[in-house]
């Protein structure tokens, strides 16, 4: 008889494992667990339905149809503890279920630390469905002003949101510049200035020190470490996110920011799993992260545990797997059991009318780089490298309003090609519209003069 997988979150690496393990397995019993929401829904598309361009439907990729189908048994019901030893998870309600093999996959939590009022009415993060669901009430109630915690993705995200209702937005970002953490200071800059041209009142070097409430408990305002108060009646806190893994906390289950694991997403405890957001790696690599939040990454840890657990599972019991359900997936994953590799590090993200693409590493103050800047058109390439020798090989990539190949990027980057062949073959990746500007050759001229002048840096 084949085990029993429990997964706990139904996000993106959570039903991707379940997925994979159905397309192998058709009998095998596979339970969800969720206490957001019972369907699997596109956290990354909340802020469309915000601003009117998508429904709450459109927010699940699957019909309903599609969990009955595949004998997936949804469990709507929030657990409040994990019994390892005797293989049982405990739900607010008092019931339990039982597993032989469990798969946390909780996903991450909007960060607090600790500001006074950032528990009132009215502060809240933007991750979950409940926080659409309470700032389309608050909207409709009214939001006269707004005040923006944090200058990250999700930051940038709401403030883009209130502008599409005409709702006044103070953002409030401790770095020097928008991200400039992860961004160079030009492609930062360029972003500064895009916030600023759709009048949002943007704080560089400002931090949030207190949020004041009325007498219903309800935000009306915020002090700023520079001793300012910026009244408003809605307070976004956009400051990252951590792993979900509270009710974690008081178990054998080792821990640190995020669920330990090593390469195999095994964790301390036998037949016990951690992927996604709430997972972090004991070992990593290069210029590897231990907690990778993004979706893509989501995705990629829960097929490379599939993959994992299709073979234990067919080892143990003696079980033929199925082949040429999914080629590419079985190239990868299932030839043997191997150890998870995210390969060429990838992102994409919108700021307002800005699309951003990053490949490879590009770190925030590169060395040897080359950049291109279209201002009129508000296009941006930079490339950067490393020395090999008597050559060069490039590391990464970022583009603005520029729209490349994905799988020539990373090959590019996998095979450590040079800067000057990558120029040269920039055409290679360019794939924009037709009739769409064209910007290859203007980028290959300014390099070779660049180069030619001795000063590419």
């Amino acid at each position: 008889m084949l085990p029993k997988v429990v997964i706990i979150g139904n996000g993106i690496t959570g039903i991707t494992v379940a997925r994979y393990l159905r397309k192998y397995f058709s009998q095998i019993p596979i339970k969800i667990i969720s206490k957001e929401y019972p369907y699997f829904f596109s956290r990354t598309a909340l802020m469309y339905v915000y601003m009117g361009h998508m429904q709450y439907k459109d927010l699940e990729p699957y019909e309903r149809w599609f969990w009955k189908k595949n004998h997936f048994d949804l469990i709507y019901n929030e657990v409040t503890y994990i019994d390892f030893t005797k293989k049982e998870i405990y739900f607010k309600d008092n019931s339990k279920e039982d597993y032989d093999i469990l798969i946390l996959a909780t996903g991450s939590k909007p960060n607090k630390f600790g500001w006074p009022g950032q528990d009132l009415n009215r502060v809240q993060g933007l991750y979950s469905l409940q926080d659409l669901q309470n700032l389309e009430q608050y909207t409709k109630e009214g939001i006269k002003k707004a005040v923006i915690v944090g200058g990250g993705l999700i930051g940038i995200e709401l403030a883009e949101m209130f502008h599409s209702k005409k709702i006044p937005v103070t953002f409030l970002v401790r770095e020097t510049s928008f991200w400039n953490i992860v961004l160079p200071e030009e492609e930062s800059q360029i972003v500064n200035q895009e916030i600023l041209k759709h009048h949002i009142d943007l704080r560089l070097s400002t931090e949030l020190k207190e949020i004041t409430g009325d007498e219903n408990n309800n935000a009306n305002g915020v002090f700023t470490n520079k001793n300012e108060f910026i009244p408003c009646n809605f307070v976004g806190l956009t400051a990252g996110v951590s792993p979900n893994i509270d009710f974690l906390k008081n178990t054998f289950l080792e821990t640190n920011r995020g669920i330990l694991i090593n390469r195999f997403f095994e964790t301390n405890i036998k037949d016990v799993y951690a992927a996604g957001d709430c997972a972090e790696f004991k070992e990593v690599y290069g210029n590897e992260r231990p907690i990778e939040q993004l979706w893509y990454t989501g995705k990629l840890q829960g097929m490379a545990l599939a993959g994992i657990l299709i073979q234990r599972i067919a080892k143990k019991y003696e079980y033929n797997i199925p082949k040429s359900i999914d080629r590419q997936f079985e190239e990868r994953y299932l030839k043997k059991e191997q150890p998870y590799n995210r390969g060429i590090w990838f992102n994409s993200a919108k700021f307002f009318t800005i699309e951003y693409q990053t490949y490879g590493y590009v770190p925030n103050k590169p060395q040897n780089t080359f950049i291109w800047h279209n201002p009129k058109k508000n296009i941006f390439f930079r490339i950067v490298w490393e020395k090999l020798n008597n050559d060069t090989k490039i590391t990464g990539l970022n583009l603005l309003n520029l729209r490349f190949r994905h799988e020539v990027c990373e090959q590019w980057i996998k095979e450590e090609r040079s800067i000057n062949y990558v120029i040269d073959h920039l055409k290679e990746a360019f794939f924009n519209p037709e009739f769409y500007y064209n910007p290859v050759k203007d980028i290959q001229k300014q390099f070779y003069h660049n180069q030619t002048k001795g000063v590419l840096t």
